[in-house]
């Protein structure tokens, strides 16, 4: 069985990857800096991203979950709401991150703040909102969204655009603009309630400051500095 050539490899990965790579700033993270709570630091974090950060969608996150056998998958999904019972997402329960969350509710949450040499990775424990709360998220969002919630049945498959875009049509015409839309039963909001907290921030020389919040039996936090 022939080999890829240097010219087939050439013309498949036109960039020198190996060579790609920026400095980062001088300035870091110290551990006198932080707040109390990983809550409080990632809000500090927050608003700087969504204020002059350069980011398009500060609260963009890959979540990162696995089935019962361990096989991982990922994905980007927006968060909704934070505070210091965790951080909150909304999907179809009948997804696949949803599924995989009910065989197991471990999950990793990604910030990739790139324009400020940033990231934040929470892992913790996914449990499913009451629905009360996901109501009352539900009534917010946009009306288009609310009918897009009922036509994706995410994550299965789906003869085709057209098939979908029938299925909105179906329930525009059933539920017009200014109508109030069910809430689907088979759709809500998990929260993730952390376990460790990781503020990454790029350095020079690849010496990044890495400054982890782990959770203590009493409800303390320590704060351990990872090595580069």
């Amino acid at each position: 069985m022939g080999g890829v050539t240097d010219r087939e490899a050439d013309s498949a990965a036109p960039f020198d990857l190996a060579s790609m790579r920026k400095q980062y700033r001088a300035e870091g993270l110290s551990e006198t800096e932080l707040a109390a709570t990983p809550v409080e630091q990632f809000a500090r974090w927050f608003k700087q991203a969504a204020t002059d950060g350069g980011l398009f969608e500060p609260n963009a996150m890959v979540v990162s979950t696995a089935d019962g056998e361990g096989r991982p998958s990922s994905r980007t999904v927006l968060l909704k709401h934070f505070d210091e019972r965790g951080f909150v997402f909304y999907t179809n329960y009948d997804s696949r991150k949803a599924r995989e969350l009910d065989e197991n509710p471990r999950i990793s949450l990604l910030f990739p703040w790139h324009p400020m040499a940033r990231q934040v990775v929470v892992t913790g424990v996914a449990r499913r909102t009451g629905r009360d709360e996901t109501a009352a998220y539900f009534r917010t969002r946009p009306h288009g969204s609310q009918l897009g919630a009922w036509a994706s049945a995410q994550s299965t498959v789906v003869a085709g655009r057209r098939a979908l875009d029938a299925a909105y049509a179906e329930l525009d015409a059933r539920y017009p603009e200014g109508e109030q839309v069910p809430v689907p039963p088979h759709w809500g909001g998990f929260r993730v309630a952390p376990e460790a907290v990781e503020f990454w921030q790029g350095r020079e020389n690849r010496l990044h400051d890495r400054l982890r919040y782990v959770a203590e039996g009493d409800g303390g936090w320590r704060v351990e500095r990872l090595s580069p």
